[in-house]
């Protein structure tokens, strides 16, 4: 593995880690606030807070693109919920069960096949302006009927916003290299259009995994982390040359390795569902983050209210 690749897993893992508490975030706010406006969501402190663990996250991963490829940076997103499962045990006071450490095991399993095949050396081509808007065009258009009214919206509304984040990702990539390329001019028409591009699907990204983590974080979470390298690595392998190494039997491995890892991803999210499981989280007193991949809709306890205390309480500050 070169040096570049080796640098953009290291930015990749800390990212991960990030992104996954920003996702309790929004997952417990969503739970609090099912039904909630946009403009209430503004007005909550939670949500920044999320807002701004995404951004952190979101940073470190544009600078991994710059040192590894799409096929590379995109599968190692599903290390959130890799980093989500010891969070919650630890905060919840319990031990990861025998089904977590499965589905942990086989995504590791998976991604470092991926390494193998996809760790080839740091992106130089870039997607032209007609590519760009193309794939944003295409990208849309798939948003928009999957967030059309219907059946199982979570689902959908996640499968929208993997699309949406794996897209910015590709985007993010090209305004990258085309900024950090001294051989062009740093805020020519090309990386303005591009990196407009990317805020908007960024945003909406944003926008529709908290609508779809309004029916629970598991499932929306599973299909967001499946989605989004998926969207990444169509882009990658058609558009900007970014192949597999190791040859036939190079594709095979990284084919391998995309099952265990999507295995491993939907194990992960179906250990809460299963019986006893969510009952055993559901404590009064239990920290936010030990609710992962468990949570449902309501479940989450309210903010405590600060009472005046009584002047006849012991422990009073009277006015001097």
């Amino acid at each position: 593995m070169s040096a570049a690749a080796l640098v953009a897993v290291g930015l990749s893992l800390v990212s991960a880690v990030a992104y996954a508490l920003a996702a309790v975030a929004q997952e417990r706010l969503a739970a609090r606030t099912a039904g909630a406006g946009l403009p209430r969501l503004l007005g909550t402190g939670a949500w920044w807070s999320a807002v701004g663990l995404n951004a952190a996250a979101a940073l470190l991963h544009v600078v991994s693109l710059r040192y590894g490829p799409l096929t590379l940076v995109q599968p190692l997103g599903a290390l959130t919920l890799v980093a989500a499962v010891p969070l919650g045990a630890r905060a919840a006071g319990r031990r990861v069960s025998a089904a977590e450490w499965r589905g942990t095991a086989l995504t590791l399993l998976g991604l470092a096949a991926l390494l193998v095949t996809a760790s080839g050396p740091a992106p130089e081509r870039v997607l032209s302006l007609t590519e760009a808007l193309a794939v944003a065009g295409t990208t849309a258009a798939a948003i928009g009927l999957l967030s059309r009214p219907g059946a199982r919206p979570g689902l959908r509304h996640a499968t929208a916003s993997g699309f949406a984040s794996g897209v910015a990702s590709a985007l993010t990539q090209t305004v990258t290299v085309a900024a950090t390329d001294r051989t062009a001019p740093l805020l020519s028409t090309e990386v303005i259009v591009v990196a407009v591009l990317v805020a908007a699907f960024a945003v909406g990204g944003l926008l529709l995994s908290q609508t779809a983590y309004r029916g629970g974080l598991g499932a929306p979470l599973a299909v967001v982390t499946l989605a989004n390298p998926v969207a990444a690595a169509v882009i990658g392998l058609t558009l900007l040359g970014q192949g597999l190494q190791g040859g036939p039997a190079g594709i095979l491995l990284a084919l391998a390795g995309a099952v265990l890892a999507a295995w491993g991803v939907v194990l992960l999210t179906r250990v809460a569902h299963e019986p006893g499981v969510a009952a055993e989280h559901a404590t009064d007193d239990q920290h936010p983050v030990a609710a992962v991949l468990a949570l449902e809709p309501g479940t989450a306890t309210a903010e405590p209210a600060l009472v005046p205390r009584q002047p006849d309480q012991p422990g009073h500050l009277t006015a001097l």
